[in-house]
C-alpha cells in the first residue's frame, strides 16, 4: 500500500506541543505520537528534525515532516529552507510539507519541492488559497493541504472555522486534499471529509493541552459568572 492509500480516509494528528511548554520535548513528542496511533491514526504530522527522530523508532505509520522558522524577512515558516528538507528527510520523514503561498520567500516552491523529491520524499503543499493549490499541483506536490486558510494577509478575513470552500475547491482539482486547520472537534473533522477531503489533521485539539485546558477553563468560568449575574 503506497502512503496515499494509507492516508486516505484517515486522521492525521499532529504532535506539536505549546513551544518551550512543559511537553515540548522530544520523548514527550513520541509518546503523543506512539499514543495518536493507538488511538487510530492513520498518519502524524511532526515538527522539528529533532522530534522527527524520536517519533520514527515509536511508528509505522506516514509521518509528514515540517520545520519551523521565524524569519526576520519573511513571513513564510515552514519549512523555508533546502537545508530544512534535508534535515528532515534524513530524521525519516516519508512526506514533506512546506508554505505553498506566493509570499516573499529564502528560496522558490519550485526549489523546496525539486530538493523534497529529489530526497525520494512526497510533497505536502501548504496552502492558503486556490491559487497556491494549483501552483503546488503543477510544480509537483502530491497533497494539497488547507493548513494556511486564514493565516495569510490576502485570507485574513476568513478566520473563522474550516475552510470547506477551499476543501471542495482542492477536491475539483482532483488532488489528494488534507483538511488541516481549526478542525478542533470529532464532528468538524467528519465535515470536512463529507466536504472532499481525502484525510483530515488535527493537532491543537489533540496535542496542544494548554489550549485545550484553556478552551473548558473558559467556560467553567462563564458558567460561574452567569450564575453570580442571575443570584
Amino acid at each position: 500500500m503506497t502512503v496515499l492509500e494509507t492516508l486516505r480516509g484517515g486522521l492525521v494528528v499532529s504532535c506539536q506541543p505549546v513551544d518551550d511548554g512543559p511537553l515540548d520535548h522530544p520523548e514527550i513528542v513520541a509518546a503523543m505520537a506512539a499514543a495518536a496511533v493507538a488511538g487510530g491514526a492513520a498518519g502524524l504530522r511532526i515538527e522539528g528534525a529533532e522530534n522527527l527522530a524520536a517519533v520514527r523508532p515509536r511508528v509505522s505509520v506516514p509521518v509528514i515532516g515540517i520545520l519551523k522558522r521565524d524569519l526576520d524577512d519573511s513571513p513564510v515558516r515552514i519549512t523555508p529552507y533546502l537545508a530544512d528538507v534535508q534535515a528532515l528527510a534524513e530524521a525519516g520523514a516519508d512526506i514533506i510539507a512546506y508554505d505553498a503561498t506566493d509570499r516573499p520567500r529564502p528560496e522558490t516552491t519550485a526549489a523546496i519541492l525539486a530538493a523534497i523529491h529529489a530526497a525520494g520524499k512526497l510533497a505536502m503543499a501548504d496552502c492558503s488559497n486556490l491559487e497556491d493549490g494549483k501552483r503546488a499541483l503543477k510544480e509537483g506536490a502530491a497533497i494539497l493541504g488547507t493548513t494556511l486558510s486564514g493565516y495569510t494577509e490576502q485570507t485574513a478575513g476568513r478566520s473563522e472555522g474550516v475552510d470547506y470552500d477551499l476543501i471542495r475547491a482542492f477536491h475539483d482539482l482532483g488532488a489528494f486534499v488534507m483538511a488541516e486547520g481549526r478542525v478542533n472537534t470529532p464532528e468538524l473533522a467528519g465535515s470536512a471529509m463529507a466536504a472532499g477531503a481525502d484525510a483530515v489533521t488535527v493537532g491543537t485539539a489533540l496535542t496542544r493541552l494548554e489550549h485545550v485546558t484553556g478552551w473548558f477553563h473558559d467556560a467553567v468560568a462563564q458558567a460561574v459568572a452567569r450564575t453570580v449575574e442571575t443570584q
